[in-house]
């Protein structure tokens, strides 16, 4: 059986799906719903079970589980770059991550987990993902931190040879409905646009970077879990890998992209960046790809324009935007 830690959000569902296309449902998923709209991403999927994070982590403490696990897929995290409960993420984030690992490698399984681009921090040390440049990174918030602490305690472990720990950079697409304030500009720009007729980004608060050039490495969620199948079935493939593109993008290119997606002529303006947020603001990411090149990985990421076609005609202006 294979397990998906956080798989009725966005990476897990669409996930859930790709792994359905190549005929493969023996899928437990795993998450916290709630009262949240979360179930609505599973809707299309077909697995095997459904199981509270919470009961799966006492299973897997008690080696209990009344399954045998073939691999597991943790993707399972609270993702907010603005939360500000230390503890909470040290628990949810870093100590859940370390039981997941622990029961996978000692049950011999397959065993992928979620890092983040966030943990490079202001980017000043690049965006390398040597195992040997880990150590020296200096995250800009307790989210980065969190992923940034498990990526240590693999590399402290020695166990960066038997786990694939994937930095997800700014990855967009369908199912992210639910993740509020946190959802992808593409989401957030779509919902202006089509209510104002206008986009508003940030301005920039760096030296030499105008409005709504800050950059980023945007990554569509599709390709995101099509690199996640890839490793499911090729389990010699570990240690800390980015997951990009390897193209950095602005914003203005963002928001341009929406207006193409929706034929519309751009119409962007800029306000100034919350105090909180400039302090911590990442004004470029860009994934060091090397990895992928060096591999027979035959997946090939899709450019922003297309992604962002994809997105929004195919699901966003679409009765039902679901995978």
């Amino acid at each position: 059986m294979y397990v998906i830690t956080g798989g009725a959000g966005f990476i897990g569902s669409v996930l859930l799906r790709q792994l359905n296309m190549q005929g493969i449902e023996d899928i437990v998923i795993v998450d916290n719903i709630a009262e949240t709209e979360k179930w609505r991403n599973l809707v299309k999927g077909r697995y095997v079970d459904y199981m509270h994070r919470e009961r799966y982590r006492d299973l897997i403490v008690r080696d209990a589980l009344p399954f045998r696990l073939k691999g597991v897929v943790h993707l399972g995290a609270c993702s907010s770059t603005t939360e500000r409960n230390a503890d909470f993420l040290m628990e949810n984030n870093y100590h859940y991550s370390r039981d997941v690992c622990r029961h996978a490698l000692e049950k011999g399984a397959r065993c992928i987990v979620a890092s983040s681009a966030a943990t490079y921090g202001d980017g000043r040390l690049g965006f390398s993902d040597k195992p040997d440049l880990v150590s020296g990174l200096r995250p800009l918030n307790m989210y980065g931190y969190s992923k940034h602490l498990l990526d240590l305690w693999l590399l402290r472990e020695g166990l960066l040879s038997s786990v694939a720990s994937l930095k997800f950079f700014n990855v967009y697409g369908p199912n992210e409905y639910h993740k509020g304030s946190m959802r992808s500009v593409v989401a957030k720009a779509h919902a202006q646009i089509r209510k104002e007729g206008r986009l508003t980004l940030f301005r920039s608060t760096a030296e030499g970077i105008a409005d709504g050039c800050q950059q980023r490495d945007f990554v569509y969620v599709k390709d995101c879990t099509a690199l996640i199948a890839w490793l499911l079935q090729n389990p010699s493939e570990n240690g800390i890998r980015n997951v990009g593109t390897g193209q950095a993008r602005t914003f203005n290119d963002l928001g341009r992209a929406v207006f193409a997606a929706l034929g519309r002529a751009p119409d962007i303006d800029y306000k100034d960046m919350p105090e909180g947020l400039a302090r911590n603001y990442q004004n470029y990411t860009c994934a060091d790809m090397g990895w992928l090149a060096q591999s027979d990985c035959p997946v090939r990421f899709t450019s922003l324009e297309d992604g962002v076609r994809d997105y929004v005609c195919r699901y966003l202006e679409a009765d039902d935007p679901y995978v």
